[in-house]
């Protein structure tokens, strides 16, 4: 298995079949916003009152980046289908992401609603930023299409493992919250399969892999730093 370490901490990723193996034994976190279980539940149809100002921000800006950054994924998904779409090889793994990638902005979306979040200024820049970062790295190859899916997804399960921490000094009694955090929980260990994804077909065999991974894991964090704001 393959350890990447982040700045904070390791984190073990693992085997695509792992993953299929749990999710088949568990009921996901994020059904309850893709079907009609949670109709009236008010872990899904509201917003926690009893949190101080400054954990409403904390929230707002979580779930602001959050929704930016599965509208960015979906575009660079797209824009490497684009290019790529005609490797028989690299074509079903690519739209197995882009698939989750879209149930993913599907309940960012409904979270955004619930809990009243203003959605980022940086909208239609997400969009255009991730076809474009998506059709270029595929421009120069598979390789470095999959190192583009692995930069990303490195700062991404870095970035919800630092939300997960915030949320979890969150004092309300609303059962929204930690519905909220098993969700991240969920969609941070989709990200870290794309990104064994990537490493399994050959991210790490681009040409200038590190200069790559540099320049477009920056990218990432100066962009949630920018929708966290705006």
């Amino acid at each position: 298995m393959l350890r990447i370490a982040f700045n904070r901490q390791p984190l073990l990723l693992l085997s695509r079949r792992t993953f299929a193996t749990e999710a088949s034994s568990r009921a996901l976190p994020s059904a309850v916003y893709t079907n009609a279980s949670g109709k009236g539940d008010p872990s899904t149809t509201s917003t926690p009152e009893d949190i101080t100002e400054a954990q409403r921000k904390v929230l707002d800006a979580a779930l602001r980046v959050d929704q930016a950054g599965e509208i960015a994924a979906n575009y660079i998904y797209n824009g490497q289908l684009a290019i790529l779409g005609r490797d028989r090889k690299l074509r079903p793994l690519i739209q197995e992401m882009w698939d989750q990638e879209k149930k993913h902005l599907e309940v960012m979306n409904k979270l955004q609603v619930q809990h009243r979040v203003r959605p980022t200024l940086m909208w239609e820049v997400a969009k255009v930023a991730g076809y474009g970062l998506g059709a270029v790295t595929a421009l120069l190859g598979k390789e470095a299409a999959m190192a583009c899916t692995e930069a990303v997804e490195t700062v991404i399960g870095e970035h919800y493992d630092d939300q997960l921490k915030e949320l979890d000094e969150m004092s309300t009694s609303h059962s929204s919250i930690p519905l909220l955090k098993e969700v991240i929980k969920e969609f941070r260990d989709d990200e870290l399969e794309h990104l064994d994804i990537a490493v399994e077909n050959d991210s790490q065999r681009a040409p200038a892999h590190a200069l790559l991974g540099t320049v477009i894991g920056g990218g990432c964090k100066v962009a949630i730093e920018l929708c966290k704001r705006f």
